[in-house]
């Protein structure tokens, strides 16, 4: 016969008290937290009401220290203040979830510095394994999570260096592809609102990609009217009026982001500027902002659910002892109003 526990009396309850209040075991109580499907319906429905009415919570320390795993991934992102990041995260920790696995999430603010503080700190909790966005890290961080084996996958970029594993695109190229057709349009006196391009490879590139499709038209990439600021719609109307304000302006401004496109269009609007006639405004991402602005935007779609679905299965599947290959995605451009 099964002997049971005491009456519970701890403040914080155990798999114990669990088990004297449901009147079994505590092997019982393991089971049907784990193995549902091998007790009976009228077991697990006594030991879920002392669940819910003790308001236990299993030990998952206790179960990580087994196992040697947290089924815990962390991911870094720079921002949580607009959406640029929101879906292709989502799906991120869906797919996590239909794994076993849980989400938790940190914003670096776009400074190297605290990614790399929040980097180690997620590790030192026990994180299996990483999301970063882009490769664009001091070399010693990678050295450090290669010691420590924490499988890391990079994101919303490609790396061409095939050092490590990422699941994104070609930001070059597709900022190049959008460029053309603005200069297939006609225009020839571009301006560009950029994020800052010293610490953030996505924003470098897409301002190469710029470059490389004036060059492919004979158009001095020197020419190109640059502002760089940091990533929010008021930064992008003040950018615009900065470039607006020039004695030859800019008759299309592209920008590194909707976000900052969408401020651009409400400065165009204040200025009493048509879009696209006075000027053609381009943006990059092709989040919901980019389709609901009052002139939708023309803009690069990036397929942000299918990278954060691919993510998170490559990270399980090393974690399981598979070696996943890098995947680049295709982008598109959205055809929309402003060009």
């Amino acid at each position: 016969m099964e002997e049971f526990s005491n009456p519970p009396t701890s403040e914080v309850p155990k798999l114990s008290d669990v088990a004297a209040l449901a009147g079994v075991s505590t092997a019982t109580v393991s089971r049907c937290l784990n193995m549902p499907d091998r007790v009976s319906k009228k077991t697990l429905k006594s030991v879920m009401d002392a669940i819910d009415e003790l308001g236990y919570s299993p030990n998952y320390s206790a179960r990580a220290l087994a196992a040697g795993r947290t089924n815990t991934i962390g991911a870094i992102i720079p921002t949580m203040e607009n959406a640029i990041f929101a879906r292709g995260i989502q799906a991120f920790q869906e797919e996590l979830q239909n794994n076993g696995c849980t989400l938790l999430v940190a914003s670096s603010s776009y400074r190297p510095d605290l990614e790399e503080d929040q980097i180690r700190t997620l590790t030192a909790r026990g994180a299996d394994a990483l999301l970063l966005i882009g490769y664009d890290r001091d070399p010693q961080i990678y050295e450090f999570l290669e010691k420590r084996r924490i499988p890391t996958v990079l994101t919303w970029a490609a790396d061409r260096t095939g050092k490590h594993l990422s699941i994104g695109f070609d930001n070059r190229n597709a900022m190049k592809a959008l460029a053309n057709e603005v200069i297939a349009k006609g225009h020839r006196t571009l301006g560009y609102i950029s994020a800052e391009t010293a610490t953030n490879d996505r924003a470098r590139e897409r301002v190469e990609g710029v470059w490389d499709a004036m060059r492919a038209a004979d158009i001095d990439p020197a020419s190109l009217r640059l502002v760089e600021t940091t990533y929010s719609i008021e930064n992008g109307e003040a950018a615009f009026e900065k470039l607006m304000a020039d004695d030859n302006p800019p008759t299309a401004v592209m920008c590194g982001n909707d976000v900052l496109a969408v401020g651009a269009l409400r400065a165009a609007t204040a200025q009493n500027l048509r879009v696209p006639e006075d000027v053609a405004i381009t943006g990059f991402d092709d989040i919901e902002l980019a389709s609901v602005a009052p002139i939708p935007l023309t803009t690069v779609h990036v397929p942000h659910r299918r990278m954060g679905q691919l993510a998170a299965q490559a990270l399980i599947d090393t974690l399981n002892g598979l070696k996943p290959e890098s995947v680049e995605l295709p982008t598109s451009i959205c055809r929309r109003n402003t060009l």
